[in-house]
């Protein structure tokens, strides 16, 4: 099953590293958000991945571009016609695709680009580049295939201001409302389960937002359901989530941490 990242936004409530760089590349210990993101992923044997690149896009293709470089030990003989060793490596099983989806695209307009990319019938994973959690994937498809929907979404209970959702005791959400003012509840955590059929959902165009038309849509024909995650899940959203984020992994005490 592939797993679609959506790192294409401006990051704006993060502009002091932002401003730099697209906020998926923004470093929790010496590692990039999404390099976090992905090794979850892998960690359930998930590792094909289509990425949605927009603001400072080209950043995210030259980390992987030079990921291999990155992460092995390497000998560069110039005396020799400028010849390269590679001595040890520590590479995952990756395959990567990085989509171009525009700079000013919507997520439904994100979404919508890499259809091409997914066969027909087949469902796949999507997430934002910017929240890590220590969900269990496992137990999240087999949730998304016993519900028999069209969608799923990890529904997490955070504290803040937030969207919320209601959500009916067979799992199948009855409302969803983005970010009420002084109303607590279950939110949009991301990590959804999609099929195929999402993308009849989604308009042919850039400015729709996936998480309004699409996502009510859905609700309204009772083809969304939600996987209530009473674990770790963090949004960096600001500086502050990004300190949280620094001081647990560098602590060793970072929850999402599920690999070896």
């Amino acid at each position: 099953m592939k797993v679609v990242i959506l790192a294409g936004g401006f990051g704006t409530r993060i502009s002091e590293e932002s401003h730099l760089k697209p906020k998926p590349m923004i470093e929790i210990g010496d590692m990039p958000i999404i390099w976090h993101i992905m090794k979850t992923y892998s960690h359930y044997g998930f590792n094909e991945f289509i990425i949605c690149c927009g603001y400072k896009g080209y950043l995210i293709k030259e980390y992987f571009r030079n990921y291999f470089l990155y992460r092995s030990d390497i000998t560069f003989d110039f005396s020799d016609g400028n010849k390269m060793e590679v001595h040890s490596k520590q590479v995952e099983p990756w395959k990567v695709t990085l989509v171009d989806t525009g700079l000013n695209t919507m997520t439904g307009g994100r979404i919508k680009q890499i259809q091409k990319y997914i066969n027909p019938g087949e469902s796949f994973m999507l997430t934002y580049g910017d929240g890590v959690s220590d969900i269990d994937l496992s137990n999240l498809i087999r949730f998304h295939k016993e519900m028999g929907k069209i969608a799923t979404l990890t529904a997490v209970n955070p504290t803040g201001k937030y969207g919320v959702l209601n959500i009916a005791e067979d799992g199948v959400i009855q409302s969803f409302e983005e970010k009420p003012n002084n109303t607590m509840g279950w939110i949009n955590g991301g990590y959804f389960v999609l099929n195929y059929e999402v993308f009849d959902y989604i308009q042919d165009d850039n400015a729709t937002i996936f998480e309004r038309g699409p996502i009510e849509d859905l609700v309204n024909n009772q083809e969304l359901a939600a996987y209530r995650h009473n674990g770790y899940w963090q949004c960096m959203d600001t500086m502050r989530d990004r300190v949280i984020l620094e001081e647990l992994w560098n602590g060793n005490q970072a929850p999402w941490k599920v690999w070896n």
